[in-house]
């Protein structure tokens, strides 16, 4: 017998009982009438206890059983009630002259009754009893008919087994139905999932064991409550529309949505749930929801959604989010919205010197500053590097200007980074406008910083249409030099470099120009800052040197040297070693005949690289120059690290070296540091013959200008190598 009875245990016993009272009530009654009619006078007594008693288990009918079957030792005392029953009828079919014939139906009768309730052992055994209590009867009616006896014995043996059969059957079949219930149950108690059934006033008839384990409650805590009770106030009247939506929906429709519950220690749970209309089922009668608490992955989609929208390092929105809401913001006709776009300037050095820690803590401190000068409604976002874009939608009267100048001075400032204080600039674009997408409003004002930046950097500028005007030439100069430089459209010229003593020409300069086919012949001013910030340097670099090495070959003259500029993009290029060496085996030239001139801010950008470059190109057998000397950084230290032959004297110091002292005292202290450090001079722009006379006597080796002759074609330098002096040629 189970320890536990559930609800609908409980309800089975009950029903039962109160049978098992009414229909032993009803026996007992006619037992009665029996006694009063048929016994004879001095028994008729009996009738009064037995409608005492008949009455007494028809009142039993409306015992509280569904209370008291719940209690084991109640439902083990109803055995007795059953007992009992047998010897008081064996008792009263003893003194009944009929006793035989009524005693049979009514044991039988207790024996099913008792199938309904007890185990097969019980059943069996008040059978036993029945069949006990008839034998004791045959005694008492020595006149029954022996086959009669023998029917009715075999009438009730037939009963009693097949109650038994039947009750053990019942039996397993309970344990069944509890064993599934239990497993019903673990599962329900386990799954993530709750099960609540909702009535026609919105009151929970039921929910499942796991609403413990999503929101904390008992199912006997929320049965018969509302289920508005437990909603959100901001989420009620969106949950009363959905469920009243759903009532009035066709049977069987199902319906979504997401809410927040209450739980049982006052938090908000954040629900999925799934409704389905089941108030036509008759065993329903209900709305039937299957909750879901996605808390976890509303809080995993919001994480997602901060790591996609927001920059991991400063915690600003990121370029996707930036570029989104830029987007939403110019689709609005009337909104005025105006983009900052920030660079810092020289943000590699950071990296490059101090590390990117360093790099990141600078970085993370100017986007504090940055975000303490912007409104909490503008948009502040790092687009990705050193590279942070402000969006403002509205400037209510504010100046642009302004704002950038005020950024500019919040970056000025010294920040405390690796033990020592940094001063960062910034390059500031500014641009806004109506009608514009988001895209052509960032361009402008990607346009606007690169202006900034050229100008003079730690500066912001407006956006104006030259700007873009001067974006589109450049873009077209660029597809032209492709076209040039498939097409051959450009061409190398020579300018002599001569002896100063005896003006013999010893060298000459590899210069480059285009022979545009629209504007004629162009000097590199047109195109070269150009190919260089296009890349287009290197494959145009790379050609003219080939160029200039082929043509030494040509020229077949013993000792002339070739010197040949190279470019800061070319310098920094992985492959320039090998574009020398190929340069140099393909023509077939000594490499001590060809010069690489250099500037001195290319070297200084990375000595230690820089020096490991050129001591590769040293191992070529090439001489190095450095070209505009005195313009730069110029170093006793970087000369005796860098492995150079030749220091060319800018042209800027030669123009007044014989009228101006001061030019005059510069040019022999270069030319004295060159004599002192066993390097050759070799002066620049040199026009006419005081600059001539005057560096020859201040002891510079080799001078190049207009005065000897201006850069040529290969067939005016070869005519030159035949007739003597250049300066001579080029009077000529």
């Amino acid at each position: 017998m189970p320890q536990h009875l559930d609800d609908h245990g409980a309800d089975y016993w009950a029903r039962q009982i109160r049978v098992g009272s009414v229909i032993a009530m009803l026996a007992t009654l006619l037992g009665a009438a029996q006694v009063m009619y048929v016994w004879e006078g001095d028994r008729r007594w009996w009738a009064l206890p037995l409608l005492v008693a008949g009455l007494g288990q028809g009142a039993m009918a409306a015992l509280p059983w569904r209370r008291w079957v719940r209690r084991p030792r109640v439902r083990s005392a109803l055995v007795l009630w059953w007992v009992v029953e047998l010897p008081v009828l064996a008792t009263l079919a003893y003194f009944d002259p009929y006793g035989v014939v009524f005693y049979l139906p009514y044991a039988m009768l207790i024996v099913i009754l008792a199938t309904a309730l007890f185990s097969a052992p019980v059943v069996a055994g008040l059978g036993a009893v029945a069949m006990a209590g008839f034998a004791a009867l045959l005694g008492g009616h020595p006149g029954t008919s022996t086959v009669l006896v023998i029917g009715l014995v075999a009438v009730m043996a037939c009963v009693v087994l097949i109650s038994t059969i039947i009750a053990h059957n019942r039996r397993r079949l309970d344990e069944r139905r509890r064993a599934a219930e239990r497993r019903t149950g673990a599962l329900l108690q386990n799954s993530p999932e709750v099960v609540v059934a909702i009535g026609r006033d919105g009151d929970v008839r039921y929910a499942t064991p796991s609403i413990r384990t999503v929101l904390g409650y008992a199912p006997s805590d929320v049965t018969s409550t509302l289920l508005a009770s437990w909603a959100h106030p901001g989420d009620l009247p969106r949950l009363r529309r959905w469920m009243a939506a759903l009532r009035a929906s066709a049977p069987g429709a199902t319906a979504e949505i997401e809410t927040r519950l209450r739980r049982a220690d006052g938090s908000w749970a954040v629900l999925d749930a799934i409704g389905t209309n089941c108030l036509h089922d008759p065993d329903l009668e209900a709305v039937v929801l299957s909750v879901r608490d996605v808390g976890g992955r509303k809080a995993l989609e919001e994480q997602l959604s901060r790591q996609a929208f927001t920059d991991s390092l400063t915690g600003l929105s990121n370029r996707a989010l930036f570029r989104n809401r830029l987007q939403h913001a110019t689709s609005r006709r009337e909104a005025e919205v105006t983009v900052l776009l920030i660079d810092l300037d020289d943000f590699k050095d950071v990296n490059d010197n101090l590390g990117h820690s360093a790099g990141d803590e600078l970085l993370t401190t100017l986007a504090a500053r940055l975000r303490e000068n912007v409104r909490p409604g503008d948009t502040l976002a790092r687009l990705g590097g050193d590279e942070f874009a402000v969006l403002i939608e509205d400037l209510d009267g504010r100046d642009a200007g302004a704002l950038a100048e005020r950024l500019l001075h919040e970056l000025r400032q010294p920040v405390p980074v690796a033990g020592r204080d940094l001063r960062c600039t910034a390059s500031i674009g500014v641009a806004d406008g109506h009608g514009l997408t988001g895209d052509e409003l960032l361009r402008n004002a990607d346009l606007a910083m690169y202006a900034a930046k050229r100008h003079s950097r730690n500066a912001y500028a407006l956006f104006d249409e030259a700007m873009y005007a001067s974006v589109v030439n450049e873009a077209q100069l660029r597809l032209e030099m492709e076209q040039a430089l498939a097409g051959d459209q450009f061409l190398v010229l020579y300018q002599p470099v001569v002896d100063m003593p005896t003006q013999r020409l010893t060298g000459v300069e590899a210069l480059v120009r285009w022979q545009h086919p629209v504007h004629g012949l162009l000097g590199p001013q047109h195109f070269i800052d150009n190919a260089e910030e296009s890349g287009l340097i290197v494959p145009l670099g790379r050609w003219v040197l080939r160029q200039a090495c082929h043509q030494l070959a040509a020229w077949a003259h013993p000792g002339l040297r070739m010197n040949v500029n190279l470019s800061a993009r070319q310098f920094q290029y992985a492959g320039l070693v090998d574009d020398v060496r190929e340069a140099i085996a393909d023509s077939g030239i000594d490499p001590a005949c060809l010069t690489l001139e250099l500037t001195e801010s290319m070297l200084l950008q990375d000595i230690d690289t820089a020096a490991e470059t050129l001591q590769a190109l040293r191992r070529l057998g090439v001489r190095l120059a450095i070209d505009d000397f005195g313009t730069g950084y110029s170093s006793l230290n970087y000369l005796k690290r860098l492995p150079v032959d030749i220091l060319k004297i800018d042209r800027a110091f030669i123009t007044q070296v014989a009228t101006d002292a001061e030019d005059k005292a510069l040019v022999d202290a270069v030319v004295n540091l060159g004599q002192a450090l066993q390097l050759t001079t070799v002066a620049e722009g040199i026009e006419t013959d005081d600059q001539w006379a005057t560096l020859q006597s201040l002891g510079c080796d080799y001078g190049q200008g207009f005065l000897f002759g201006r850069p040529s074609d290969p067939a005016t330098i070869e005519r030159l190598l035949t007739t003597g002096p250049a300066r001579r040629a080029d009077a000529a």
